[in-house]
């Protein structure tokens, strides 16, 4: 089993939240509807082997970290920045996390426009440890 590298692609799609992020006022106060997704790329190898939840990433822990930053006390202006910190958040958290990526969307927007939604997507990696 050892011949191959591996990668794992962990993916959290659609977790949703009621939020107080935003620009306006009206949006800090009455709040909104926002999706996040969450992939994580790593190695996976040990946890492979040995079936066991301690040596993967176990997304329970990932929801958390996203949820603290989707319910905290502190607001957000820019999905961008919440995306970010999001995504800082889980990098840090888990070390064998090699790529995150997060996407925040953001369901209800304030504008005179009829869409879906707007989306915030960042990627962050981490730097190659030398040999």
């Amino acid at each position: 089993m050892n011949r191959f590298a591996r990668t794992t692609r962990l993916s959290i799609h659609g977790a949703e939240y009621y939020g107080y992020h935003g620009v306006r006022q009206e949006e800090r106060s009455l709040g909104g509807r926002y999706q996040v997704d969450v992939e994580i790329v790593y190695d996976a190898s040990q946890a492979v082997m040995s079936d066991d939840v301690s040596d993967t990433i176990n997304y329970e822990e990932v929801l958390y970290r996203v949820r603290e930053h989707m319910n905290g006390d502190e607001p957000y202006d820019l999905i961008e920045t919440l995306a970010f910190d999001i995504a800082t958040s889980i990098i840090d958290t888990f070390d064998v996390a090699q790529t995150v990526t997060v996407r925040v969307r953001k369901l209800t927007v304030p504008v005179q426009q009829v869409l879906s939604h707007v989306q915030a997507e960042i990627t962050l990696n981490r730097p190659s440890q030398p040999a």
